[in-house]
């Protein structure tokens, strides 16, 4: 949760770091990294100071130091970053499957099954994982993103009394459009990732230099 009055400038946010990771996501995989680290780190602290009744100003500085920790961490761990982009992608398709077939939650040690495989392969066929996550993720942050800030009634809906709280769908008012501008969005992304980078571009440690 984040400060009602900083509703507006939050979202311009989210739109420009979701579609920085939709379409350029593989070639500045840290800076992706960076910038999800610090949304996750915001979001934890706020809520956790929120949760204290704490005024705007510990909001801010909460979100500061909590966005700034999550994205160090982020980017100090790749090879972690990029295992949790292939486990939150394996726990994605898992749940679509469950809920299209029983229309009910997985097994949780199922979906911890699959999102440690995911991640075991996430790190075999990092391009592709890389591209296919930050495209579906930054398609999503973006359209939540200006969902919020064209729409009025979806900034109230995610708001508390004093606080703007980020949804990865509701209580945001849900629109039949949603899921196919999502994978629309994504998939230009993908395609323009495909096309525009080569399997030894894009995320890599730094080889020492021959003397």
């Amino acid at each position: 949760m984040f400060p009602s009055s900083y509703a507006a400038p939050i979202a311009v946010f989210f739109i420009v770091g979701g579609l920085l990771s939709c379409f350029a996501g593989y070639r500045l995989f840290r800076v992706v990294l960076g910038i999800y680290g610090f949304m996750l780190g915001a979001a934890i602290t706020t809520t956790w100071v929120g949760s204290g009744h704490g005024g705007t100003f510990a909001l801010v500085l909460a979100a500061v130091v909590g966005g700034l920790v999550g994205a160090v961490l982020m980017v100090a761990a790749y090879f972690v970053g990029v295992g949790l982009v292939g486990a939150g992608l394996a726990a994605l398709v898992l749940n679509v499957g469950w809920h299209a077939l029983r229309h009910t939650d997985p097994p949780t040690v199922l979906l911890v099954v699959f999102a440690v495989l995911g991640a075991l392969l996430a790190l075999s066929v990092v391009r592709y994982v890389v591209v296919f996550g930050t495209a579906l993720a930054g398609s999503w942050t973006a359209i939540l993103g200006a969902l919020a800030l064209s729409s009025p009634a979806a900034l109230r809906a995610a708001s508390a009394p004093d606080t703007w709280v980020v949804y990865p769908s509701g209580p945001i008012p849900f629109r039949w459009w949603m899921p196919i501008a999502w994978l629309a969005v994504a998939l230009g992304g993908i395609i323009v990732q495909l096309s525009t980078t080569t399997k030894t571009a894009g995320p890599k440690r730094s080889k020492p230099k021959k003397t």
